[in-house]
């Protein structure tokens, strides 16, 4: 399994939508469109790539099967979003890699913390977070599902 990591592209478009839905619909954390779930997804280039972030695709045979954006929130802070793994693909450390990935784009792009969220029903996701150093910093709830805060300085 040869996979290439490569900035998204507009082309990409609908097969990002596909794998928020695919990786998401499963966990239980899927919610109607709105500025929590997905709105930043409509004009990535305007919300990631030119605006202080990136936004990163794992590609296998011609197919995007992992992703994750950094969002600029401050000029040291940054926040990782949208990270999807296809199903096909879970546990096979393309969670791990995008995540590294991710972390290196965003130590080029000068920030020193990160943060990042994730729901309880993500139990894969808040244990690769907390394995790599992401400290929990808050609960909320949002349209009934609840919602964990994570940061994590960078070097």
């Amino acid at each position: 399994m040869t996979i290439i990591t490569r900035r998204y592209q507009l082309q990409d478009k609908d097969a990002v939508w596909e794998l928020h839905r695919l990786a998401l619909e499963p966990t239980g954390a899927m919610l109607p469109g709105g500025p929590w779930n997905d709105d930043d997804l409509n004009d990535i280039r305007r919300e990631y790539i030119n605006n202080g972030g990136d936004f990163l695709v794992g590609v296998i045979n011609k197919k995007i099967i992992c992703m994750g954006g950094i969002k600029k929130k401050s000029a040291s802070t940054a926040e990782i979003k949208r990270m999807r793994v296809h199903p096909d693909f879970q546990r096979t450390g393309l969670g791990q890699l995008i995540l590294d990935k991710l972390e290196e784009k965003a130590r080029l792009l000068g920030y020193t913390k990160l943060c990042l969220d994730t729901t309880t029903k993500q139990i894969a996701a808040q244990k690769l977070y907390e394995k790599n150093g992401y400290n929990r910093t808050g609960r909320t709830s949002y349209g009934g599902l609840d919602i964990i805060f994570y940061e994590k300085i960078i070097k």
